[in-house]
This record gives structure tokens, sequence and C-alpha cells, in this order.
């Protein structure tokens, strides 16, 4: 996924087949981090917040689907994603480049969670075997698409 230009706000990006195939079957995870990860406070003990907690479940699951929604609509667009000779070229606007920053990073967070949280400095190595491999390759090409598109942020500042 590399930024080809500018068009105003737009940024138009050259995705090769192969790389929109992962891109969408990495978005198929979404939503992956469970609700219940986020806390109201880490300091209140739970029996204490859990009005409070039950309201952000409730307020993340609703803002998900709908990043779920915009997603689809934004990616099944003939006007976002034109094939051509090549593969393909995404055209995003700022509020599309940052709800796929969202996703992508929800993806790579629960990819880490379902991975059990590995961290090599730790001693907590990323152990694939065949029941969890496909969130040790959304981990990496979530960050892969992450950081074309933060590239591009970067460039046009």
């Amino acid at each position: 996924m590399n930024l080809i230009r500018r068009t105003g706000s737009n940024f138009v990006f050259h995705i090769s087949p192969r790389e929109k195939r992962l891109l969408f079957e990495v978005l198929e995870l979404y939503p992956l981090i469970p609700a219940a990860h986020h806390r109201v406070s880490r300091t209140v003990a739970p029996k204490e917040s859990a009005e409070n907690q039950k309201l952000l479940e409730e307020a993340l699951a609703e803002r998900k689907q709908e990043n779920k929604r915009a997603l689809l609509a934004m990616l099944d667009g003939e006007r976002r994603l034109k094939e051509t000779a090549d593969g393909h070229r995404l055209t995003l606007g700022p509020s599309e480049m940052e709800r796929l920053l969202q996703v992508l990073n929800d993806i790579r967070v629960g990819s880490w969670l379902v991975l059990g949280e590995p961290d090599e400095r730790k001693g907590r190595p990323i152990q694939p075997n065949a029941e969890n491999l496909r969130h040790y390759a959304a981990l990496e090409f979530c960050g892969l698409f992450q950081m074309a598109l933060l590239d591009a942020i970067e460039q046009q500042n």
C-alpha cells in the first residue's frame, strides 16, 4: 500500500490485489477488543463502578457497530476503490483515514490480546501456532497498513 498522490484533502493509495485481499480479510476480524477490556477506572472497585462500566461497554459496542457499517460502506464504494491494470486505487479523505486507523488499531490490539499479550522484554514471546496464526498475521498486517496510512499523513505535514 503506497501513497500515490494527494488530491485536495484526499489521499490516493495504490493497493496490489494481494494487499486488497489481506486488508479485507483482516477487516473481517473487527471488532476484536472485547468491550469489557476497557475499564471506567482501574482504581475504583468494579462493584462500585458497575453501572458506569455497563454504560461504557454499551457506548463502545455502539461505536464499533457504527465503525463497521461506515467501513463496509466506504470500502464497498466504487468511488473509493477503483480497479486498475496493476491493482487498485484507494481514495480516502481525512475522516476515512481516521476511521480506518481506529479499526486497524482495534484489530491489532485485539490480536495482541488473543496472542496472550506477548512482550519479548518480559520473556513472553509470541508463540504462533495453528490456532492463533490468523491473529499473528493480523497483528503484523495491521501494523503495515497503519504505517502506510501514518506515513501518508506525515508526508502531508
